[in-house]
């Protein structure tokens, strides 16, 4: 049944109605558009545009379209145009003439920018539930190496002494971030479009308030043109979405560094890797590669809704079709990340003493032997010279600073004493950056403990 018929003679042409049908993707949002028509089914009847006993038959008869859909007794056409021809079809199918009275102030352009709202602001509701999970296990992971010594990195040179669970922390920090960006955008969502009709409302008495309160939203679209015609919430979504990606990506390219054998600080689960077809000694991580590959195709997704929608002219445009592959796709995409990434997350482990070792050779301690001077009156660039020149004594010698002879530091500096070997111990280095942010101990545990905080708030 196409909706729109009575004003055409022929039938569409069959490649023309496959290339027009959405149903293969939109059928997903079924549960959303018998909501959405249930709640515009009661204004009608409160309003006294159809009966009240009409809108009874009609939410009770999509309560059973949605009830046998769930069951699996009722099969979603996928030959209809949409889910929104399938649902009110099959309610014309049982109820005859009172089914034909849904569409009634209403149409296909506001009841498809509803059904999409409603979807995502499920999906985001998901997802952010998903990052708090991740966010969960990277406290646990951080607590559990709260002191655990290795080296940060600046343009991937060893820089200076931070712990594990400091680093692990960083990523939950724009975890956090992610899930701001997404309640943000899922309170954008949350306005109805229902009442704007094809672009220019309608002439009967509605009550666009009523369906706003019924659907759990706050507000509704204040223009009927805008209010058929933006997809920004999908856009925004999108980008959320991109930077989740560019987050898991970033976590994925330093776990993949870190499984290699040239770093060797952790190893990941035999349950979140995979071999060699040809190479007995291999375990790759594979996982954290199609994370980072994955980021590409929600990118992409961004990039196609931006694109869609540049050009186009006020009011609702058949372009518009084109935002749901794209956005179900972005939040298909970082949902099935997020539940494979965040368990090999859970169950990895950190090969500490490489850690320490690595820290232990990469002179990351210079700048706490520079402060050192400067604590006892030495204008740090003098500080930071001699520094640099214990540093090139050291490399000549086969020496780190913790092997250096006392002799050698004289030599460069009469102002050091045994002392400096108490300040450029490596836990005592990490102990002593207390600053607000600072990667000591206690500052990662009391961060944790302020996120997990956060967490249960919410």
């Amino acid at each position: 049944m196409k909706l729109w018929k009575g004003r055409f003679s022929k039938e569409l042409d069959e490649t023309a109605n496959a290339f027009n049908s959405s149903i293969a993707f939109d059928s997903r949002m079924y549960r959303e558009d018998i909501e959405g028509s249930c709640a515009h089914a009661a204004m009608l009847g409160s309003c006294g545009i159809i009966s009240k006993e009409d809108a009874e038959s009609i939410i009770a008869g999509l309560g059973g379209i949605l009830d046998d859909i769930e069951s699996g007794k009722l099969a979603i056409d996928m030959t209809a145009e949409d889910i929104h021809t399938f649902v009110e079809g099959e309610l014309t199918n049982r109820l005859g003439d009172t089914g034909k009275r849904l569409h009634t102030a209403r149409s296909r352009n506001d009841q498809v920018a509803l059904d999409i709202r409603l979807n995502l602001i499920k999906a985001s509701a998901s997802l952010v539930e998903k990052l708090e999970n991740l966010i969960s296990v990277i406290c646990e992971k951080a607590e559990q190496y709260s002191s655990a010594v290795m080296p940060g990195y600046t343009h991937l040179q060893r820089a200076q002494p931070i712990t594990f669970g400091h680093h692990l922390l960083a990523y939950a920090q724009m975890f956090l971030r992610d899930i701001g960006r997404l309640e943000d955008a899922k309170r954008r969502m949350q306005i109805n479009p229902l009442g704007c009709c094809a672009l220019a409302g309608t002439t009967y008495p509605t009550d666009r308030m009523q369906t706003t309160l019924n659907l759990g939203m706050y507000e509704f679209t204040r223009n009927s043109l805008d209010g058929v015609s933006d997809r920004d919430f999908c856009i925004e979504l999108a980008s959320a979405l991109s930077l989740v990606m560019v987050h898991l990506s970033r976590f994925s390219e330093e776990i993949i560094l870190w499984c290699s054998w040239e770093f060797k600080f952790v190893e990941l689960s035999d349950a979140f890797s995979t071999g060699s077809s040809i190479m007995p000694q291999k375990k790759n991580p594979d996982i954290a590669e199609l994370t980072r590959g994955k980021s590409g195709r929600v990118f992409g997704d961004l990039m196609t809704l931006l694109t869609v929608m540049k050009g186009l002219p006020l009011a609702y445009n058949k372009d518009m079709q084109e935002d749901k592959e794209a956005i179900f796709d972005a939040v298909d995409t970082v949902s099935m990340c997020l539940d494979t990434f965040t368990p090999m997350i859970e169950t990895m482990t950190a090969l500490t003493d490489n850690m320490r070792h690595a820290a232990a050779a990469g002179f990351i301690n210079a700048t706490d032997c520079a402060d050192y001077l400067t604590k006892k009156g030495l204008p740090f660039r003098d500080a930071y010279k001699a520094t640099g020149e214990l540093v090139a004594k050291c490399i000549e010698l086969g020496q780190t600073l913790e092997s250096l002879p006392l002799e050698e530091y004289k030599n460069i500096c009469e102002d050091f004493d045994e002392g400096v070997y108490e300040a450029i111990d490596l836990d005592r280095c990490v102990a002593e950056r207390k600053s607000a942010g600072g990667p000591a101990p206690e500052n990662t545990l009391q961060e944790i403990k302020r996120i997990r905080t956060m967490l249960t708030s919410e």
